[in-house]
Formats: structure tokens, C-alpha cells, sequence
């Protein structure tokens, strides 16, 4: 018998292939990518199309940023915060982190997870941060 946790995880994992069938970044519109854990959240931007070296783009992807809520930055300020509180917080970071990369465009990817909560929290934050998308 499966149990309830395996089948919810195995859920997330077909609505993220699901979801990564559109969803792709580039160089100009790189790929904000969540990964939601039961005590932290983690965020990165990334770059899908990879340029070989005989010039032809490939599969696989390379993170041009990232942060989380264990990220020294910002690791005084989330004291006594919810973990809502603390995605928040975490999206301004990948905001700003991204900005200094001259990242203003991103593809959201919710990773499958449902769009409320802490990766509502998160795409706020970056919003407020100055990223679009």
C-alpha cells in the first residue's frame, strides 16, 4: 500500500512535467525555478539553452543565481518569521540577486507546486524586487 506522502509527491512530479513542457528559460528570459521543503524554500534563476562549442544550443541548464531561506544575506532578518514571511523575504533577495546579473525578465516556474502560500509569497517578492514576469 502507497502511502499518502509518496502518492502527494508523485503528483507534484507529473504537474512539473507538465508544467516544464512550456515552461523554459533562455538567455534573455532565464527560468525562475521554486523548490519548496517543509521547513525552507529555495529559488534560482536558470538558463536552459547551453551554447556548445560548435555554437548549437543543448539541452540541460546552468543556474546563473540562486538563494534560499538558509542564504547568509539574509539569515539575521528571518528570525521569528513564518515561513510565508520568509519566502517573502527570499523572493526580494532573488530579486536583487538577479537585477546585479542584469536579469529583468524571468519564466516563472512553480516547480508544481499550487500557487498560493509560501511560492505566492516568493513571486511577490520578486515582483516587488523588480523582477517581471
Amino acid at each position: 500500500m502507497r502511502s499518502i506522502a509518496k502518492e502527494r509527491a508523485g503528483a507534484r512530479r507529473k504537474r512539473h512535467r507538465r508544467i516544464r513542457k512550456r515552461v523554459k528559460g533562455s538567455a534573455q528570459v532565464p527560468r525562475l525555478c521554486v523548490f519548496r521543503s517543509t521547513k525552507h524554500i529555495y529559488v534560482q534563476v536558470v538558463d536552459d539553452d547551453i551554447v556548445d562549442g560548435n555554437g548549437e544550443i543543448r539541452s540541460g541548464g546552468v543556474c546563473i543565481c540562486g538563494a534560499s531561506s538558509l542564504s547568509k544575506e539574509i539569515a539575521g532578518e528571518l528570525n521569528g518569521l513564518s515561513k510565508v514571511e520568509r519566502s517573502k523575504k527570499v523572493g526580494t533577495l532573488i530579486a536583487k540577486l538577479a537585477k546585479e546579473k542584469g536579469i529583468e525578465r524571468v519564466a516563472f516556474d512553480r516547480g508544481g507546486y499550487l500557487y498560493h502560500g509560501r511560492v505566492r509569497a516568493l513571486a511577490e517578492g520578486a515582483r516587488e524586487g523588480g523582477l517581471k514576469f
